[in-house]
């Protein structure tokens, strides 16, 4: 019989919901990192302090020539195919059941699993994407070059595509009422894995650098890691100091608007007021999820628009310019409240997958091993320090 904790729910179940998070405890936080955060920057940060022309140090020299050789590129691309590969089998010839190991790989590994990669090694997707590999393997046939494409990107889409491939994925996770169907799943992965190829051939990878929503997501949050670059060496950076690279393009508040609104909207959604609403009207709970995960990603980036547009500038400044301009300045927000969130989910249900892993075709195999290993609650037998430590990271 399958139970609740043998089911990869395609939402972050480690939310507010299932945690005895104090509300003093939570304001208390919440103001205390408002009240730090604004001091800092009207009295303490009024003049730019990173540079990134001379900011952080060289990486010993062993480890840049280790990251910067061809057989660890090679191995990370090997790598990530591989992990591509296996999760391609069990979604196209494992069975539609909640064991399907494709459904933690999908909502759980990969959404949220590249958060933690990107703090602790920076911008992993890039090193490791299968569609960058696939584009690569073909140029390389076809004797043409994969930075380059057929055309030029146009620099006024920015980010813009990406962030709408957040949202179809966001969209897929939190409102789409057949999420945990296998036939969703694998049509929204063929859907993205033909768009980015088709993408990579007509732009090169710059592209992937614009429009892919998951390597835009995790080189946004690896600018809060140590790890950095110039002149293609390897450099150890304050995380600050890294958030001074973000390149400001189009796009960029609507990618950060989604991912802290949806965010939001998953914790949200599990509120007793959202759900007697939900429970007391006769309009469908689609429609109404559906209308509530919109108006927060557009809440948020229209909040922080005016906010931005309102602040002072020296005379001449295209207020129009502003909101870009800030937007990296949410990034460690971003990345503090998607920890916070989904710490429990990807901890527990990432172990789960891992689990059901071992057996993706659900014929009773155990090819990794794994399969006899049991999940680790100890999180979430320790609720006092688990809500403590969200609380910490929505801080920080």
């Amino acid at each position: 019989m399958t139970t609740l904790r043998d089911v990869p729910l395609a939402h972050g179940i480690g939310g507010s919901a299932d945690l005895p998070i104090s509300p003093t405890l939570a304001i208390a936080g919440a103001v205390a990192a408002l009240v730090v955060s604004f001091t800092v920057l009207a009295v303490a940060w009024r003049t730019p302090r990173y540079d990134e022309a001379t900011s952080g140090r060289p990486a010993p020299a062993w480890l840049d020539r280790l990251v910067s050789s061809a057989p660890w590129r090679v191995g990370l691309r090997v790598l990530g195919f591989v992990l591509f590969a296996y999760a391609a089998t069990a979604a196209v010839l494992g069975e539609d059941k909640l064991t399907n190991p494709i459904f933690g790989m999908f909502y759980v590994w990969w959404w949220v699993g590249l958060v933690p990669l990107a703090l602790l090694f920076g911008p992993v997707w890039k090193a490791i994407s299968p569609v960058r590999t696939i584009n690569l393997v073909f140029a390389k046939l076809s004797g043409s070059d994969p930075e380059v494409g057929v055309f030029t990107y146009p620099e006024r889409l920015g980010y813009w595509p990406a962030a709408i491939g957040l949202y179809a994925f966001v969209w897929l996770e939190l409102v789409y009422p057949y999420m945990n169907e296998l036939g969703p799943v694998r049509l929204w992965g063929a859907v993205y894995v033909a768009v980015m190829l088709v993408g990579g051939a007509l732009f090169g990878n710059t592209f992937y650098e614009r429009a892919d929503p998951f390597e835009v997501y995790n080189s946004l949050v690896a600018k809060l890691s140590i790890w950095g670059s110039r002149d293609g060496r390897l450099l150890v950076r304050s995380p600050l100091a890294n958030l001074d690279t973000v390149v400001v393009r189009p796009g960029l508040v609507g990618v950060l608007s989604v991912l802290f609104g949806s965010t939001a909207f998953d914790s949200f959604r599990e509120s007793s007021v959202w759900v007697k609403f939900i429970q007391s009207t006769d309009t469908s709970s689609t429609l109404l999820n559906n209308l509530a995960l919109l108006a927060f990603c557009v809440g948020v980036g229209v909040i922080f628009a005016a906010g931005s547009m309102l602040t002072g500038v020296a005379p001449g400044t295209d207020r129009r310019t502003l909101p870009d301009q800030f937007a990296h300045s949410i990034v460690p927000i971003v990345a503090g409240y998607i920890i916070a969130h989904y710490l429990t989910y990807l901890v527990e249900f990432g172990q789960r997958t891992l689990i059901q892993a071992s057996d993706p075709l659900s014929n009773g195999s155990d090819l990794l091993g794994t399969g006899d290993w049991s999940v680790n609650y100890w999180l979430s037998y320790h609720p006092t320090f688990l809500a403590n430590l969200k609380v910490i990271a929505d801080f920080v």
